[in-house]
């Protein structure tokens, strides 16, 4: 799976045909299988996915003093690979199942 991931995001274009795909698929799967709203299921999907890229970012991240190849003139602790678009996929994968998740339990608190 890591393998995929790192292979679908060789390029913007493939990372972003990548998340909008798998997005479509969630917010479908939410507005057909839960009776939400299009507009309900990517506001939800929305606010998920950036609630989750932050909690992604930090994921294998090595400063430039780690790895012991510092920029002239910037922070040490600055990360020398950050791998955005790899993130942006992971951010995306468990966006979805999150999504889903969420979409079920609605009924049951009611909502």
């Amino acid at each position: 799976m890591i393998n995929l991931v790192k292979a679908l995001s060789g390029s913007v274009w493939s990372t972003l045909a990548v998340v909008v795909a798998i997005s479509a698929v969630a917010i479908a799967v939410v507005v057909n299988g839960f009776d939400l709203r299009i507009s309900g299921g990517l506001a939800l999907y929305f606010v998920i996915w950036w609630i989750l890229l932050f909690a992604v970012l930090p994921f294998g991240v090595r400063s430039q003093a780690e790895a012991g190849e510092v920029v002239r003139g910037s922070e040490p602790g600055a990360p020398a690979l950050p791998a955005l678009r790899e993130k942006a996929i992971w951010t995306t994968l468990v966006a979805s199942v999150v999504l889903v998740i969420v979409a079920a339990v609605f009924p049951l608190a009611g909502l």
